[in-house]
């Protein structure tokens, strides 16, 4: 039974269908009989786990088994004190309170690829970069936030999930391991 992570690319589906010709799982990888665990929307980047095994899927993208998704959050403009405040008290947002487990500015990312197309560049307004963690994971939940703080989101990078990240993974690339190795993973990260 295979446990996949794969740096998913930008504008590429989390699922391995589509009726309007985009691309999709499918297109990056051949992992028949698996699914996503949880979903990394359609314009976001970065590490999505596949498996075959339904209670591990459920064990990492359910809200209630708390294992924190971490996301490098590239935003408009230069974030504040104020702005990073917002997000670790809590934003209101239309499905309801969502705070970060942890807010941090961080550099730009060092070991970061390029993306295709680029993020549009104004020679007079900044661009800065956090590295945002929550427990959740509702749809478009970390940009529904950044834009609630007063910071929206340019570009979002998800680069951990629990004891998992993407490593030296590339846009594409994958990694193939054992389910027992993803288990004992979860549980020794756990306790």
């Amino acid at each position: 039974m295979p446990f996949i992570l794969l740096n998913k690319p930008f504008r590429v589906l989390s699922q391995f269908t589509d009726d309007q010709g985009r691309d999709t799982l499918a297109d990056k990888i051949d992992a028949v009989g698996t699914y996503p665990a949880g979903r990394l929307d359609y314009d976001s980047e970065g590490l999505l786990i596949l498996t075959d095994d339904g209670r591990l899927q459920a064990r990492i993208s359910q809200p209630l088994n708390n294992l924190k998704k971490h996301y490098w959050v590239q935003i408009d403009g230069a974030a504040t004190e104020k702005n990073i405040a917002s997000l670790l008290a809590g934003v209101t947002l239309r499905d309801g309170q969502s705070k970060a487990e942890s807010a941090t500015l961080i550099d730009e990312p060092s070991d970061l690829w390029p993306r295709t197309p680029p993020i549009r560049y104004r020679k007079f307004v900044p661009t800065s970069w956090l590295d945002i963690t929550i427990s959740e994971g509702r749809n478009r939940q970390v940009r529904r936030m950044t834009a609630a703080a007063g910071i929206p989101t340019l570009r979002l990078i998800r680069h951990r999930i629990g004891p998992w990240s993407l490593g030296g993974l590339r846009p594409g690339e994958s990694l193939v391991m054992e389910t027992v190795q993803a288990w004992r993973a979860i549980e020794k990260f756990t306790g």
